[in-house]
């Protein structure tokens, strides 16, 4: 077991994958201190960043789906509706939709319910704004909103199935690699949560 964790600890080795499932490798980082102030990049004209406030779950599903099932994002779509309905309504937990005339092309959601701390729990893009900068502008209005609390603490995991630069855009952003583990959950795509045909990169077994 890892120390304070409960996570049991792999042997060194090959371990098999069950039929139905994916394996990812999780990354967990984080940052002690305030990044260096860097230039602003504003949003494109058009582009706004609209704070969610207490949304209805299958609001926030949607939006969820629209950004996160290229990667398979499934977590919040599993998630029984009481549970998600605590976390939206939290006081303490901060949501927002990037949008252009009504779309929503990105998600942005902070939690600060551990005292002291803010967990970056989604920052995502869709697929057609991916690559245009607007990455990094949302990244700066996450880490500014999460450091204007009194935190000593801000961290965000990332994983294998996430988009192939989204380490390394972490790491720039300013945080530091503390953990790693690996995750095993069924497929999302054999159950109907996310579509069959999402997430092609992804091998489907079964």
């Amino acid at each position: 077991m890892l120390p304070n964790t409960g996570i049991p600890t792999l042997a060194p080795g090959y371990a098999a994958v069950p039929p139905g499932h994916i394996a990812t490798i999780v990354t967990s980082l984080e940052m002690l201190r305030p990044p260096p102030p860097r230039p602003g990049r504003p949003f494109p004209p058009g582009l706004a960043l609209e704070p969610l406030l207490r949304p209805e779950p299958e609001t926030y599903r949607a939006l969820f789906r629209e950004v996160g099932a290229d990667w398979l994002w499934f977590s919040r779509l599993t998630l029984a509706e009481g549970a998600l309905a605590t976390i939206l309504t939290d006081r303490d937990v901060e949501i927002f939709a990037l949008r252009r005339e009504g779309r929503n092309l990105g998600l942005l959601e902070l939690d600060f319910r551990q005292p002291g701390a803010c967990e970056l729990v989604f920052l995502g893009l869709t697929g057609d704004v991916v690559g245009t900068g607007i990455g990094r502008t949302l990244m700066d209005a996450a880490t500014s909103r999460a450091w204007a609390r009194p935190i000593t603490r801000f961290w965000v995991h990332t994983c294998t199935l996430d988009h192939p630069g989204a380490l390394a855009f972490y790491r720039r952003a300013g945080f530091a690699p503390f953990a790693v583990h690996v995750e095993v959950a069924p497929d999302p795509r054999l159950d109907g949560t996310l579509p069959r045909d999402c997430a092609p990169h992804v091998p489907r077994l079964g």
